[in-house]
């Protein structure tokens, strides 16, 4: 005990010592000492550190979104059943998430958005919003962000059906207007004038897409069939950087895509939350053509994605790179 000390840092360091001196003998650290390396141990703590943060961050994602399910719930019960179910009692909810979720972009990714005003207003009609996936579509959270709290537009989205099994999403899928994405359910948001919003790689291109950033979509057609059902006009819609940000693991991608096929649940491990520069480009909308089949329009968008993928994505994507560009960015990006 150090007399210079007041009395109450000479307790609480009297505690701490008292402490660790009960913790030591109670687990018989002595006895781990004999067989055990401390050192050696505490620098396999200090390399493997990072590589568990990496796959940690995903899951605080996910946190954060539970968070925000919880705060929606707590939102019901702050006004009584018949105002939750109120439009403008939501829109307060709505308004503060996506608040939460656009500072978030701002601080984490120096989140910007170049073309919104390609995103019609709401006297404008609906329109069809596609977009490429990412191992975590968060590009898209910020853009309804956006189109919440400055366009004054809430975009309806397709989301695949495990996310409505996740115990305590029903209400946050619900407040979001998130829906499984039915051709009749698309077409009549669309027909109401609602902008609809989805991925057609889906999970699939979410798990297995790379930083090369080709479409994985197949012979998937129905976003055509909806918008020509519809008669509303495609936007094309991609984000710099989105795999940098979160990335899926390529080890056992075959096996894992077996998988995937009989269970049609993500089971590809995602890692990543790397504060990269993200920055989306809203692209020029693509008209309705009554004389376009479905075929043409969905290779006609596919293009149109691709080349924004060529303009303003640096081939193959790096994370290092992708960093850097929160701090300089050259003014056009070279494919290298």
């Amino acid at each position: 005990m150090i007399k210079d000390r007041p009395a109450m840092v000479n307790y609480l360091y009297d505690l701490v010592e008292r402490i660790g001196n009960c913790t030591y003998a109670t687990l018989h650290l002595e006895y781990l000492e004999k067989y055990v390396d401390i050192h050696f141990v505490q620098w396999l703590v200090w390399l493997f550190t990072p590589i568990i943060i990496v796959f940690v961050f995903p899951f605080v994602l996910f946190i954060l979104f539970f968070l925000s399910a919880l705060f929606v719930r707590a939102y019901r019960y702050r006004y009584r059943l018949r105002e939750a179910y109120n439009r403008d009692v939501w829109d307060g909810a709505r308004n503060t998430l996506a608040t939460a979720w656009d500072a978030l972009g701002w601080l984490w990714h120096g989140y910007e958005i170049v073309g919104l005003e390609n995103i019609p207003e709401s006297k404008e009609g609906g329109a069809l919003i596609v977009f490429y996936h990412g191992a975590i579509p968060i590009d898209y959270y910020y853009i309804l962000a956006k189109a919440i709290l400055i366009k004054k537009r809430c975009i309806r989205s397709v989301g695949d059906h495990f996310l409505f099994k996740i115990p305590g999403w029903n209400l946050l899928m619900d407040v979001c207007h998130v829906f499984s994405g039915s051709f009749q359910l698309c077409v009549q948001y669309l027909k109401e004038g609602h902008l609809v919003a989805l991925a057609p790689g889906g999970v699939l291109e979410a798990q297995f897409g790379d930083e090369d950033y080709r479409l994985v979509w197949g012979k998937r057609i129905g976003f055509a069939k909806v918008a020509i059902e519809a008669q509303v006009p495609i936007i094309p819609v991609f984000t710099q950087n989105l795999r940098e940000a979160f990335r899926s693991v390529k080890t056992g991608r075959r096996w894992l895509r077996k998988v995937y096929e009989k269970t049609r649940l993500p089971v590809v491990p995602i890692y990543g939350g790397f504060p990269v520069k993200m920055r989306t480009y809203v692209g020029t909308p693509i008209p309705y053509d009554p004389n376009i089949t479905p075929e043409e329009l969905a290779k006609k968008t596919a293009e149109a994605i691709e080349k924004m993928i060529l303009t303003y994505q640096r081939l193959p994507g790096s994370i290092f790179k992708a960093l850097t560009d929160r701090v300089y960015e050259k003014p056009k990006l070279k494919n290298i």
